[in-house]
């Protein structure tokens, strides 16, 4: 029994055997430039930078201290440098993969941009035919109030009125329909743009 016991304490005492065998230490540097050693770290120290040395001197880790706000704002302009050089590689990855030639990209482009055009055409067709049926519908509303200067002219019929209302609403949702044609057909000419430069570079083309 007295053999179980002892053997017991034994194996609890080794991690403290072991762990002041290893005679690990703290080093550090203080704002005046004096190197400290120490089995701990006061508290005035605690948020400098900070190494573990064995009792060789040699460092067996490095511990960061909290980094000031300039550290930190360059941490993440590095970081967003970072993703965007990665972003900036997979598209160039995949530009390289889905095209030959300059011509290529170009062909493409034009499909895109005929594809605008074309949309395009097709709405200012529509507009003029609703615009000739706004004037029309005014022309009849010219008799009735409130489109007559007549004082003794009748109230319009809610008919016509409604008509009016609903032509310039199709009006104004097909006008928007065509600056927003035009818009995505200056942004696709713009980006294929940016992807011919950017082959041409990266095939070495003049």
């Amino acid at each position: 029994m007295r053999n179980k016991i002892l053997a017991i304490t034994l194996f609890s005492l080794l991690p403290l055997v072991a762990a002041a065998q290893s005679n690990e230490y703290f080093k550090w540097v203080d704002k005046d430039g004096v190197t400290h050693y120490g089995d701990s770290i006061p508290a005035e120290y605690a948020e400098l930078p900070k190494e573990v040395v064995n009792d060789h001197g040699v460092t067996v880790e490095e511990l960061e201290g909290k980094k000031t706000e300039e550290q930190l704002e360059q941490e993440r302009l590095d970081n967003e440098l970072r993703v965007a050089r990665e972003l900036q590689k997979r598209a160039d990855l995949a530009l390289l993969a889905t095209y030959l030639s300059v011509d290529e990209i170009k062909l493409h482009r034009d499909r895109r941009v005929e594809l605008f055009q074309a949309q395009s055409r097709v709405t200012e067709l529509y507009l003029r035919n609703l615009e000739r049926r706004l004037a029309s519908l005014l022309g009849d509303a010219g008799n009735f109030k409130p489109y007559s200067d007549d004082p003794d002219a009748p109230m319009i019929e809610p008919d016509l009125a409604e008509d009016i209302r609903l032509t310039r609403e199709t009006i104004s949702r097909h006008e928007s329909n065509l600056k927003k044609f035009q818009t995505n057909e200056d942004q696709v000419i713009a980006r294929f743009e940016g992807d011919i430069n950017r082959f041409k570079s990266l095939k070495g083309i003049e």
